[in-house]
């Protein structure tokens, strides 16, 4: 899988919110809209070019896994995130710049419309923007490629992980496996396009540790005109053991996610080897 993970650093001495997740999220999507849009009724419904729209698949399309994710911490006081695209995304690459660029220097952030003169786009650690200038995009996408390998691991969730299980939100725990289905059912669905509910392997581990929270957290929907939940599990664990499969798609959960809402910086995870 090959992917894009572009860092946007913003100088300011503006204040955002503690989740900055759905604010940027929908205004991207304002400004993509702008960028690609070629029909003139500005009309996703039944339109000629929506097989090949970057916005209708990031907004429109429905019951599929979106090949992108913010990458947000709460609370930190900044308006600094990353944002992760991913596999044919990555050939679209310029218009997801320069909805970016037009999201924070012309339209503004939160409800003051906060617009920005000093930031800078860093693209797999290099620079590519600063002082309202784009450099040289000539830069090739990463190919996730995991070498390495440690049976003791810790896993910090580090934004509400929301899983279904049962088709009920997981609020008190969460088990191994729920983490790695999510995250195997995204693969498959990214890499050969199909829908699996199981896992083809048998996890191998022993748990040593759980530090979790329900962490309750709310964004306010523009389309739907109201506030909605988006609560779900944060904290640690530890586990002992594990095989070598498991421990790949956790490498792989780190870049694409896991859960539902990644798209808007949930579902966020490291892992750390022991």
């Amino acid at each position: 899988m090959k992917y894009h993970h572009i860092e946007v650093k913003i100088h300011t001495s503006h204040k955002p919110s503690y989740f900055i997740g759905s604010m940027l999220r929908g205004a991207m999507g304002y400004a993509l809209k702008k960028v690609t849009c070629i029909n003139p009724s500005y009309n996703c419904n039944e339109c000629f070019a929506k097989s090949s729209c970057l916005y209708y698949d990031f907004y429109e399309k429905k019951d599929t896994f979106h090949k992108y994710r913010f990458d947000i911490e709460l609370g930190s006081g900044k308006f600094d995130f990353g944002l992760y695209i991913f596999d044919n995304v990555c050939d679209k690459l310029p218009y997801v710049l320069s909805a970016l660029e037009m999201t924070l220097t012309k339209n503004g952030l939160t409800k003051n419309n906060y617009k920005f003169d000093n930031i800078e786009f860093v693209l797999n650690g290099n620079l590519i923007y600063k002082n309202g200038e784009f450099k040289s995009l000539d830069i090739l996408p990463k190919v996730l490629e995991i070498d390495s390998f440690c049976p003791n691991i810790k896993v910090k969730l580090l934004t509400p992980l929301r899983i279904k299980k049962n088709n009920r939100f997981l609020k008190n725990d969460v088990d191994l496996e729920d983490i790695l289905r999510s995250i195997y059912q995204r693969e498959q669905e990214f890499i050969r396009g199909e829908r699996v509910y199981k896992l083809n392997f048998k996890p191998n581990y022993k748990t040593v540790l759980k530090a979790l929270v329900y962490k309750p957290l709310l964004r306010n929907s523009n389309r739907q005109k109201q506030r909605m939940n988006m609560d779900g599990i944060m904290g640690e664990m530890v586990f002992m053991g594990l095989d070598n499969e498991s421990y790949r798609l956790l490498k792989l959960g780190e870049i694409i996610g896991v859960g539902k809402q990644t798209v808007m910086g949930l579902g966020k995870i490291e892992v750390v080897d022991l």
